[in-house]
């Protein structure tokens, strides 16, 4: 089962790349703020193409790094009863929600997403305002993210496959 443990370990590499390298996106955010604050508030002098460059780039922000989140247990979860069971309970319980709730949600996701991509670049989408971006490449994001949240899903779930029967692998959680 070295194979299983070869998996985990890629996709996690290429999660933690994702997340690592566009979380510098936050600091990009915050000088633009800023730069949008001092442009309008001291010069009077706002910007057309401020607002919708942040928009796009914390969507891009967001989208990518939820499969690092992911990986790094960070999301949203209510542990009240989860909290409550033994290692192996655990393991059954997320493989159980990830089979029901993840993969049905994010597998429709990513086909639509595909779809959604697809038309944005058929027609070489822009933004309604007057800055007008192009769209399409911010649209291609929906897909890669929810890909690589699926990678990282299958990765969870086999890291609880071996738990439950520690002898396939090396991973212990």
């Amino acid at each position: 089962m070295k194979s299983l443990d070869t998996y985990v370990t890629v996709i996690e590499k290429i999660n933690a790349w994702f997340g690592k390298t566009f979380s510098w996106i936050a600091l990009l955010l915050m000088v633009l703020t800023v730069l949008e604050v001092v442009l309008r508030r001291f010069f009077n002098s706002p910007t057309i193409w401020n607002f919708e460059t942040c928009t796009h780039l914390f969507g891009l922000n967001f989208m990518i790094a939820s499969a690092f989140t992911l990986m790094q247990d960070g999301h949203v979860s209510v542990d009240i009863f989860r909290s409550r069971l033994s290692k192996k309970r655990k393991a059954l319980l997320d493989i159980f929600c990830y089979l029901i709730f993840f993969f049905p949600f994010t597998i429709v996701m990513l086909w639509k997403g595909i779809d959604y991509a697809q038309i944005s670049w058929s027609t070489r989408e822009t933004s309604w305002s007057v800055f007008a971006p192009p769209l399409y490449p911010i649209k291609t994001v929906i897909p890669l993210s929810f890909l690589l949240l699926i990678l990282q899903g299958v990765a969870n779930v086999t890291r609880r496959v071996l738990i439950l029967n520690p002898s396939k692998g090396d991973f212990h959680d």
